[in-house]
């Protein structure tokens, strides 16, 4: 996991305006130029950007080698069997997303072509519910590709559901999206020439990737990637995890020991700059250390020597950028045995962060 950084962020952001005059969001936003197709094959109809006629493509010329994509489109006219719809090429590899010339199927083109399973409903036509399609395209700079449908990365039994492959060779560094075949209403369409990002590595919303991302997923993979004593060899990575749901059903889905990162809550109590450029925001975090031995004297000194670990390895490597990332306190909660059959141990810590944020990416 690589999780995007402050400074790596959505470079374009398209949200159904001109894509060649992107200013709603000020600075960092890079507007694509039409690179096929003519000026009246694409316009504004309500929220959303559509193509139609002969077609249009748009794109960015990045200076990277590493790119991620996001677009939320649906069909209206059905584009030809090959039309491409998502484009990434950064010099020596190149990857497309290309419609198949169904409506519920999409290809992944690289050096191989993967095609999606179906249901995917690209007219929108299954039901009041129905939701345009959502895909995220990535290539990193050694030209492995990945496709994630809906932003899914697994299905809850852990089966990978994105598709990928590795990249075709490529030819000039280009960023492109839009289709030269059919109708086509493109709702948003988000770039970020800073990195290949996973749906658990850049959010679309900046919120979710300060909180989220760059906060508890940032612990589960600090801790995942730990060297010291207990969590190094008494717990496995997919033992550690952020808890969606803590509920004591879930959790027992899991072999003790466990370690279930939670954001309890955060809060923004002062803006520090005039008109809310640089925020200070504080995070709470949970760590429910799950444990079981032969006895709960066991459990519980397993439990506190995981404790201990995770401890020493936030303490020593998180919030310790002083005016800008700070951890600011801990609650540690120790758990006791209340009835004769109890071997399980679940021990708490709370941590409590303040850091100052850079509010100018919304």
């Amino acid at each position: 996991m690589s999780i995007a950084t402050t400074t790596q962020f959505w470079t374009s952001r398209m949200n159904g305006e001109l894509p060649s005059a992107l200013t709603g969001y000020g600075q960092d936003n890079d507007s694509f130029a039409l690179t096929a197709g003519i000026g009246g094959d694409g316009s504004v109809v309500g929220n959303s950007f559509v193509i139609s006629g002969s077609g249009q493509n748009w794109s960015i010329t990045p200076t990277t080698t590493a790119y991620t994509m996001v677009a939320c489109f649906k069909y209206g006219v059905t584009p030809a069997d090959g039309t491409v719809l998502m484009k990434m090429d950064n010099g020596t590899h190149k990857v497309e997303v290309q419609s198949d010339g169904t409506d519920d199927k999409i290809k992944l083109v690289g050096n191989t072509t993967v095609l999606s399973s179906t249901g995917l409903d690209l007219k929108q036509q299954g039901s009041f519910e129905a939701k345009p399609i959502m895909l995220r395209l990535t290539l990193d700079a050694a030209g492995n590709a990945k496709l994630y449908i809906r932003e899914i990365i697994e299905d809850d039994l852990g089966a990978t559901q994105y598709l990928s492959v590795v990249g075709a060779t490529g030819s000039s560094a280009a960023v492109l999206w839009g289709n030269t075949n059919g109708t086509i209403t493109w709702n948003n369409v988000y770039v970020s020439t800073h990195g290949a990002f996973s749906p658990d590595e850049l959010s679309t919303s900046p919120f979710v990737s300060d909180m989220l991302m760059r906060m508890a997923f940032s612990i589960v993979e600090l801790l995942r990637n730990s060297n010291r004593f207990y969590l190094k060899n008494f717990i496995d990575n997919s033992s550690i995890t952020y808890g969606y749901d803590v509920s004591s059903g879930m959790v027992s889905r899991l072999a003790p020991p466990t370690i279930h990162v939670v954001i309890r809550e955060l809060t923004s109590p002062n803006f520090e700059t005039l008109g809310g450029t640089r925020i200070d925001q504080r995070y709470k975090i949970i760590l429910f250390i799950t444990s079981r031995g032969t006895d709960y004297k066991n459990s519980y000194r397993t439990g506190l020597e995981l404790m201990g670990d995770s401890f020493d390895e936030i303490y020593t490597n998180t919030g310790l950028q002083g005016n800008t990332d700070s951890l600011i306190n801990y609650t540690a909660s120790l758990d006791t045995k209340l009835d004769d059959d109890e071997v399980v141990c679940i021990h708490r810590i709370e941590f409590e962060y303040m850091r100052r944020l850079n509010m100018l990416h919304r």
